[in-house]
């Protein structure tokens, strides 16, 4: 169990964004998972919305009871050492004061929020709103006294031409505002490429976070190449979980009878 005060492990997770280095941050749901991925040497983790609905049988998108996944985010940081963020979507419909004080409850010292809208209908925040939630939710933990990292996230390439006549160009936009608004480190989803990944790396001072499978790496290339491009943290969204599947199905083969 995690000795460390909230305060400690905040900074620690600090310290891990501001240090110039690439951090990866493996994507985790039950405290198995988690206390694997500490065993393998991992400094912080993140836990997914994805991988957690899926351990449950939901989809994903804030179908899952919130205080559910936040029981769920408190075993996970209570049964490892190190900071843990969590993914909240969009924010599951809470004002960002409250968002934020039920994270903190967890032991999470960290959230990912994006701009799509899912109960909502799949709404975008529009670029001030997306800034303004971003604020409030920093200025939130820095009001409860706890170093917090908060990961802006954009889907403005997810969504692509149907929303933005440029995707590219909102995604830049959108990440330099969600830095200029206190996130600590931002993640435009989708880069097809390294020349995007650059593009986004050079828009902002934060780190960038990009998704990588753990066998495949990124369209852009596996650890070495994310990290000379510039790329400073790596999570894995749902794709560890996914990996798993088809060697635990090999295991259980042979005793089908």
């Amino acid at each position: 169990m995690n000795s460390e005060t909230v305060q400690q492990r905040g900074q620690r997770l600090v310290d891990l964004h501001s240090s110039g280095e690439i951090i990866v941050l493996p994507t985790v749901w039950d405290a198995f998972s988690a206390r694997i991925a500490v065993e393998a040497g991992f400094p912080a983790l993140t836990v997914g919305s994805h991988p957690v609905a899926e351990a449950f049988g939901l989809p994903d998108g804030e179908a899952q009871p919130f205080d559910e996944y936040l029981e769920q985010v408190s075993r996970i940081a209570a049964a490892v050492d190190v900071p843990v963020s969590v993914d909240v979507e969009s924010g599951y419909g809470l004002p960002p004061q409250e968002l934020i004080r039920l994270v903190l409850e967890t032991g999470a010292v960290g959230v990912n929020i994006e701009d799509t809208l899912h109960q909502e209908e799949g709404r975008v925040r529009g670029r001030q709103e997306l800034f303004d939630y971003i604020a409030t939710a920093v200025e939130a933990a820095k009001g409860a006294g706890v170093p917090f990292v908060l990961n802006g996230r954009t889907d403005a390439l997810v969504h692509g031409t149907e929303l933005f006549e440029d995707p590219l160009a909102e995604a830049l936009e959108r990440i330099q505002a969600m830095a200029e608004a206190g996130a600590l480190s931002v993640y435009p989803v989708g880069l097809p490429d390294a020349a995007s990944v650059k593009k986004a790396v050079d828009a902002v001072s934060v780190p960038l976070n990009v998704t990588a499978d753990p066998i495949d790496g990124h369209p852009a290339g596996g650890l070495a190449q994310l990290r000379e491009l510039g790329v400073r943290r790596v999570t894995f969204g749902p794709k560890w979980q996914a990996r798993l599947k088809e060697p635990a199905a090999q295991m259980l083969h042979a005793w089908r009878g």
